[in-house]
């Protein structure tokens, strides 16, 4: 921290300017790409997913390539560009911004906006995690299932535009906590696929084992109906988002998500052992990802709109702590997939849903499973044991560090 300051007491003593991002930089908005036009060679393409889950802060290469005369119709990012997703589910999820470090222009498809500006373009994408921005982000954003912020309302935002010294400094420093984080995320990504493999080969199961329709053992349901952006605002029950049932196999059933439910209303609420989908996605590979509700509820809880719930006629077929290990399996996850479609959006189909398979073994036989797989996701998933607790305690210190090196006092108008 010392040599930021004293770069700031060399540079600008009296306090760092502040300005609007729409007077530092000019924005284009994405357009068009569907997964159609993706192929495996030709101009670099970044799409929404990739920006949201496998790029963080910049990015050098891409993964996606589209056909030179589809890119042509594209909104185009420069090396040193920003871009930035616009729209999303949740307020949360929106404005995750990725700085394009490549040699090479890059084009970008809808929900995503770039950003072409003058600063060191690592500091812009670090600002853009801060929680300066996310609490602009949150008065600024508009729409209530689908939540946009967009180009007009970044253009508004404030933010403090130090010497390019000074920006660099906190690159560099951010940079090492990132490099740090990243060593661990690939030792435990390694951990991962070890678990993925020996889950897979446990719930592999003989000929013989019974199986049966999903829409034969049980009822398929939808969420929340008739809400608006205003009944998430001081609720009095609470909501299982699409983020807790994406991010979590056990359903986090203590999560601080709030909906108003008038006494008049008809609304379904989750049980003990419901199996819920997430009802679309960017991408085939992440669609209709599940969390089961692993623990008797307290009080009634609700499913966001944008998810599938799945409850069993007869609960003593199915072992929820199992089940949440079987969902998430090579196997099952296979079915779930090929239960989608769309283009820029893929979505579950119900009626195809209601046709996946499912295997069940006797109920001794999935709660040895079920002991031996909590045993391995803990070690790969649990923020308060090994990796995943030592990531957690990085990413904490990581934060708290970057939201004071990117905390300056205002020079004076």
């Amino acid at each position: 921290m010392s040599r930021v300051d004293d770069l700031i007491a060399e540079h600008t003593p009296n306090g760092v300017e502040f300005r609007t991002l729409g007077d530092i930089a000019r924005f284009v908005r994405g357009n068009g790409m569907p997964k159609t036009d993706l192929v495996d060679e030709g101009v670099g393409a970044i799409h929404y997913g990739q920006i949201y889950t496998r790029y963080g802060v910049w990015a050098t290469e891409t993964i996606s390539f589209v056909a030179p005369e589809t890119a042509m119709k594209l909104a185009k990012a420069q090396p040193g560009d920003i871009i930035i997703t616009n729209t999303s589910e949740n307020v949360e999820d929106v404005g995750k911004a990725v700085a394009w470090l490549g040699s090479e222009p890059i084009v970008t498809g809808g929900h995503a906006t770039v950003i072409q500006h003058d600063l060191a373009p690592k500091y812009l994408a670090y600002w853009f995690q801060s929680e300066s921005f996310s609490v602009q982000k949150r008065a600024l954003a508009t729409g209530t299932k689908v939540i946009d912020v967009s180009a007009r309302q970044l253009a508004k935002v404030r933010l403090p535009v130090p010497p390019i010294e000074v920006q660099r400094e906190i690159v560099g420093i951010l940079d090492k906590f990132t490099s740090l984080e990243a060593e661990l995320e690939a030792e435990l990504e390694a951990r991962r696929v070890q678990y993925e493999f020996y889950r897979d080969s446990l719930l592999t199961f003989p000929v013989d084992t019974p199986i049966a329709p999903l829409g034969e053992l049980g009822t398929i349901f939808g969420g929340l109906t008739g809400k608006s952006k205003a009944d998430f605002s001081g609720g009095n029950a609470r909501y299982a988002t699409y983020t807790n049932v994406f991010n979590n196999i056990a359903l986090n059933t203590e999560a601080d998500d709030f909906v108003r439910i008038g006494n008049d209303e008809r609304q379904r609420s989750l049980a003990y052992g419901d199996v819920i989908f997430t009802g679309s996605s960017e991408s085939l590979e992440e669609v209709g990802m599940t969390s089961v509700v692993t623990r008797q509820l307290a009080e009634p809880l609700y499913l966001n709109s944008f998810c599938i719930g799945f409850r069993m006629n007869d609960d003593s077929l199915l072992n929820p702590e199992f089940a949440k290990h079987l969902f998430r399996s090579g196997p099952l996850r296979a079915q779930i997939i090929k239960t989608a479609n769309g283009v820029t959006r893929i979505n579950v189909s119900k009626v195809r849903l209601a046709k996946i398979l499912i295997p069940l073994p006797p109920t001794a036989e999935q709660e040895r499973i079920a002991r031996i797989l909590d045993q391995f996701e803990a070690l790969t998933g649990d923020l308060h044991i090994g990796l995943p607790a030592e990531i957690a305690a990085r990413r904490k210190q990581y934060e708290h560090y970057r939201d004071r090196l990117l905390t300056f006092e205002e020079a004076a108008a």
